[in-house]
């Protein structure tokens, strides 16, 4: 095989090398579009639910500390709004907004701190805040300084 770079040949070994990375670029799009989709959808989901209450009453949840500053009901609809205005913020430009996902995220484990008994909820959370991470750093690789995501041959 000629190497147009290099005018020279490449193995049949460094070929299979170059498939396999391809290959390799193709699954790491499909990572980084699993966190984009799942990131941006799922808190608009949860961030109208704070209005609805069909998932739970998310209330329980607050740490009084808190919520007795404007009251429950009001703090959980803010938190709906700030929730669904992050996810449209990670569909349009995941490399911004990603970060303040993971660092909105921080800042619920520490409410759940703050209420403690939902250690679990938590642990989980910051699984999601690593999530989020991980789509910020994939978003860098994938995302074009316009915003636009860059498209994956398959």
């Amino acid at each position: 095989m000629e190497d147009p770079a290099s005018g020279g040949n490449i193995s049949h070994s460094d070929a299979l090398v170059a498939g396999e990375s391809s290959r390799g670029v193709q699954l790491d799009y499909q990572a980084y579009q699993l966190l984009h989709w799942g990131f941006a959808v799922l808190p608009i989901l949860a961030g109208l639910d704070k209005f609805a209450t069909v998932l739970c009453n998310w209330s329980k949840y607050l740490a009084p500390q808190i919520g007795g500053v404007l009251g429950p009901d009001t703090t959980m609809q803010i938190v709906g709004v700030i929730e669904v205005l992050a996810g449209i913020g990670v569909a349009i430009k995941p490399r911004l907004i990603a970060p303040v996902v993971a660092v909105w995220l921080w800042a619920i484990i520490i409410n759940l701190i703050l209420l403690g008994g939902y250690y679990d909820i938590a642990l989980r959370d910051f699984g999601l805040s690593l999530g989020a991470l991980g789509l910020w750093r994939l978003s860098q690789h994938f995302e074009s300084s316009t915003g636009h995501s860059r498209e994956q041959s398959s």
